[in-house]
């Protein structure tokens, strides 16, 4: 029996309770350890004072931005690797995997150029102000070169984990993101580079982490085999994996929009408000990464087993990942309302506004992190069985159907606690949308059953 039956039998035979958790577990590992960098970044440079603060949170939208078509393309193919490996069309799922590797490299050379020539005008758009803007300048040039082996590094990432192999993902991952923690002291203070020293620290250690991931795929633990002459000439192909992962490109997106929204709403209330929605961008991140982790962990299982046809799994994996991530983001909440004035004090030691301002913004997301259980799941569910359509839609609702009428509405009502409210109130409208499509999403289970019985 080679590697393929053996993988197929795996993930079509073990145990839904069992199988979701020996992949969410690496898979939240890789989520963890990459936001525990990103708030490493933010905790460091504020050491550097408020300003400093606010120019990693101005960059981030930026730095989401590549992430987003990381994982547009990493979610789009691995949506489809994994369905191609469920009906055992290795061939095509080569392919595919190629395919989006290129788009991947493509785009970040492209963002690179563009982001470069016009870097000033780039950084007020994120929302500096003429204090932060030194900062951010800096920031962001170094984080522009690798922007092609950022977006690779996701796509790599999605499609390993797309094969049901998540420990293998989560090596990649967690190595490049210890080595940012570690670097991260070394570059600002060792070296002397300041702010520009943490943006060093993040392209060599994603640097390392994508050359992990490609040692994988080339590896005989994968099935996945990449090589240019397999890259696509279909246009339907670029077009599929696109459509897929579209979802994630409006989560992701509209996320870095969103951000950049909070960014210019908090600043005409000066750096300490930019800095402090900033750091709880970054706290909140963290805990949104166990949700979302556990959920990248549930969608190969889905994805798999529903080109399988085996249409039980799927239903039995979607209440065994809603349930227990209701009662992740519970346990989460309860956490992070009781220490929001030990977290934010830890990023502004010299700054009370700041802090206040931070601990009012996490209390109201805290309350709003029991609710975004529901829209993850229904989103990766439907990405993972290859309908982008309603993934979109739901994918849309937390940082833009909802999120920009409330980001324009509430700060001008009852200003700075508007900006601070808007996000949360955005999950909750969120959820409630997608209860919708859920009962959907079980009536057409029951009609895939049913055609399958009478064949």
């Amino acid at each position: 029996m080679d590697i393929a039956q053996k993988q197929h039998i795996k993930m079509t035979q073990t145990p839904i309770g069992k199988l979701i958790t020996s992949l969410a577990i690496p898979t939240i590992i890789s989520m963890l350890i990459t936001s525990v960098y990103n708030m490493a970044d933010t905790y460091f440079v504020s050491q550097l004072g408020t300003s400093a603060t606010g120019a990693v949170g101005v960059v981030f939208p930026l730095m989401a931005i590549i992430q987003a078509i990381g994982f547009t393309l990493g979610v789009g193919s691995g949506s489809f690797i994994s369905r191609l490996l469920g009906k055992q069309d290795y061939q095509k799922a080569d392919s595919i995997a190629s395919t989006a590797l290129l788009m991947a490299i493509l785009f970040g050379l492209s963002l690179t150029f563009f982001g470069l020539t016009n870097l000033d005008p780039l950084m007020n758009l994120l929302g500096a102000t003429e204090t932060i803007l030194p900062y951010a300048r800096q920031y962001a040039s170094i984080i522009l070169y690798a922007a092609a082996i950022s977006a690779s590094s996701f796509v790599l990432n999605n499609q390993v984990r797309a094969e049901g192999k998540a420990s293998l993902s989560m090596i990649g991952i967690t190595t490049g993101g210890i080595l940012n923690i570690i670097l991260d002291p070394i570059f600002i203070f060792g070296f002397q580079l300041g702010i520009a020293g943490a943006a060093w620290a993040t392209i060599v250690s994603q640097t390392i982490s994508c050359s992990i991931l490609l040692t994988m795929i080339f590896s005989k633990h994968s099935q996945l085999h990449l090589h240019p002459a397999k890259v696509s000439r279909d246009p339907l192909d670029y077009i599929r994996i696109i459509q897929i992962g579209f979802p994630s490109l409006c989560r992701q997106g509209l996320a870095s929009i969103a951000t950049i929204s909070l960014n210019t709403s908090a600043r005409i209330y000066g750096d300490a408000a930019v800095a402090a929605m900033s750091v709880n961008g970054r706290v909140f991140m963290l805990l949104f990464s166990v949700i979302l982790g556990f959920g990248q962990g549930y969608q190969p299982v889905v994805g798999f087993n529903y080109g399988a046809k085996r249409y039980d799994r799927v239903r039995s994996a979607f209440w065994f990942a809603i349930i227990t991530e209701l009662v992740i983001a519970a346990t989460m909440s309860s956490f992070g309302f009781l220490f929001a004035p030990k977290i934010m004090g830890a990023f502004a030691k010299n700054d009370p506004l700041m802090v206040e301002i931070g601990i009012r913004a996490m209390h109201y997301q805290c309350i709003a992190l029991l609710f975004q259980p529901i829209g993850t799941i229904a989103n990766m569910t439907f990405q993972s069985i290859g309908k982008p359509l309603p993934a979109t839609l739901i994918s849309c609702g937390r940082q833009g159907i909802f999120f920009f009428p409330l980001i324009y509405l509430l700060p001008q009502i009852i200003g700075l606690q508007g900006i601070q409210m808007t996000q949360p109130l955005a999950d909750l409208c969120t959820a409630t949308f997608a209860i919708p499509f859920l009962f959907y999403f079980f009536s057409f289970l029951r009609k895939k059953e049913t055609a399958g019985a009478t064949l």
